[in-house]
């Protein structure tokens, strides 16, 4: 019975325990494969890391953009009373002078304000035509002009903080 016992206790205690050159291999690919791991989470959270940063800024500019150009549309809805304005002021004969002066009193005030919003007039007379910036309405062959000047000005261009808003429409000098 007590080698009955020995022998049982023996095979309990202690199983035969791997030998020493195998256990670190094992621990060793374990160890590679967690760091593997690692790495690539790393990787990964730094991308997603950048992934943000880049979507937080372009939604900074985009929301920038939206606050300076909101009033954009605005002023593109006065530009033709600015257009009646202009009009007004060029005819002649239009009324008294103390009404000729209260039109040209309004149309200052109003080009002043826009110009403080970020209105700024196209200039075209005597400049080169530019696609960009003009609207060719009508092209007149001449001598007394090199080819792509601008004659004269149908309608006033306004570019608003930089972005064209309404490109002027031109006659354009076309040589012979």
């Amino acid at each position: 019975m007590i080698d009955d016992l020995s022998a049982e206790t023996a095979a309990v205690e202690d199983p035969q325990p791997d030998p020493p050159d195998q256990l670190p291999d094992v621990l060793k690919a374990e160890r590679d494969a967690l760091k593997a791991e690692r790495d690539e989470l790393k990787e990964l959270l730094l991308r997603r890391q950048a992934e943000f940063d880049n979507f937080r800024k372009r939604n900074e500019k985009e929301r920038s953009e939206y606050v300076q150009y909101a009033g954009m549309e605005i002023v593109r809805e006065i530009l033709p009373i600015l257009d009646d304005f202009d009009r007004a002021r060029k005819v002649e004969g239009g009324g008294s002078p103390e009404y000729t002066k209260g039109v040209e009193m309004i149309y200052s005030r109003m080009v002043e304000t826009l110009k403080k919003q970020g209105l700024e007039p196209i200039e075209t007379a005597g400049q080169s035509f530019d696609p960009h910036l003009h609207q060719a309405v009508e092209r007149v062959e001449t001598k007394d002009s090199p080819d792509g000047t601008i004659l004269s000005e149908f309608q006033r261009g306004y570019n608003f903080k930089g972005k064209l808003l309404r490109p002027a429409m031109v006659k354009v000098a076309v040589g012979s």
